[in-house]
């Protein structure tokens, strides 16, 4: 029988999402910065709920293009507000354009997957649990990088949104030693970016 990390239960969508997507690397800024906004709405529900509304959160936030974001008003706050396929949180969809904005203003893709992967030299880090118990819900680096993310303009990125985010992404790997992703996860490492020698 596969053994997998038990958060994931056996809920197809869910399985999917732990089988295919969870932990594996992500080198594209874009798709850094849209993970981090759907992260910080998952703030107070469960993931399962989110992954369940995904599509129309990237339908509703046209496609999570940080340019287009950045220039919503009250209307497009409203028009959201009136949505009922996503998690329809002022705050959070306010947030959501200050991100836009603070993405653009540190430089974009490049620049953001630049810093994001500075902070682990490249290389994700391995956490070698062996039980979803041993995970701890956040840790001194994405504590700092909580407060670096903020003091660039970002909301709704807590520590421990943070270190969900970078389980998620792939800049921490941890399933659980047990689980038959870990070790694939561990070589699907991506080739180091130009832009992290740099950091």
């Amino acid at each position: 029988m596969t053994q997998r990390c038990t958060w994931c239960g056996d809920d197809p969508l869910y399985v999917a999402y732990h089988d295919t997507e969870w932990g594996v690397p992500e080198s594209d800024g874009r798709a850094l910065w849209e993970k981090l906004i759907l992260d910080g709405f998952q703030a107070g529900l469960s993931w399962i709920t989110i992954l369940r509304k995904r599509d129309a959160f990237r339908d509703a936030f046209q496609g999570f293009d940080p340019e287009k974001i950045a220039r919503w008003d009250d209307d497009d706050v409203a028009r959201l507000l009136g949505n009922p396929g996503i998690v329809r949180h002022r705050g959070k969809i306010v947030a959501t354009i200050g991100n836009a904005q603070a993405y653009l203003d540190l430089g974009g893709s490049q620049a953001f997957a630049d810093w994001i992967w500075g902070y682990v030299d490249g290389t994700p880090v391995v956490g070698h649990y062996a039980s979803l118990a041993d995970i701890p819900a956040s840790t001194p680096l994405t504590t700092q990088i909580s407060k670096d993310l903020k003091k660039a303009g970002f909301k709704f990125c807590g520590p421990t949104i943070v270190y969900a985010w970078m389980q998620a992404c792939g800049l921490f790997n941890d399933h659980v030693t047990g689980c038959f992703r870990f070790d694939q996860v561990a070589s699907e490492v991506p080739p180091t970016s130009p832009g992290w020698e740099r950091l």
